[in-house]
């Protein structure tokens, strides 16, 4: 499974400005975050992992989508962006095989070249491009900023 050392690592790689934070209590779910660190919810972002079937009906795929914690994106949405007929939350072992996290606590990095990754413009609108925002790494007990 990846965790927060194989993030970190990875960034490292990339030189991308970064921090791993040690929570004060441990996560059962990313919508914890904004809890566990006293942020609002739209600094804390979750990745939902949705299974989807092609246009043809007879491929399925996942696609992670980037919401703020708490926040669900629109089904309808989804499938039209990614050209898919059915859009429905992935059961949590298929999370965690293909993505190699914890279901609930997936992080949108590191993710399967083959997955496309998704993002609500409206977390994009809704903050200053310098604000930091925080995310799961995998483990209940790290976030990432």
């Amino acid at each position: 499974m990846k965790d927060a050392l194989t993030i970190h690592r990875a960034l490292l790689e990339w030189e991308a400005v970064h921090e791993i934070v040690r929570l004060p209590f441990a996560l059962a779910h990313a919508d914890e975050l904004p809890r566990a660190l006293g942020l609002p919810p739209e600094r804390c972002l979750v990745t939902r992992v949705y299974s989807c079937d092609d246009a043809y009906g007879d491929q399925r795929f996942l696609t992670g989508v980037i919401v703020p914690a708490g926040g669900r994106p629109s089904t309808d949405a989804v499938r039209a962006t990614v050209g898919a007929t059915t859009v429905r939350p992935a059961h949590a072992d298929v999370v965690n095989a293909v993505t190699e996290y914890a279901a609930n606590l997936v992080c949108p990095l590191l993710l399967p070249d083959d997955m496309p990754v998704l993002i609500d413009q409206r977390v994009m609108d809704a903050l200053p491009a310098d604000d930091v925002v925080y995310t799961a790494t995998g483990e209940a007990s790290t976030a990432l900023g």
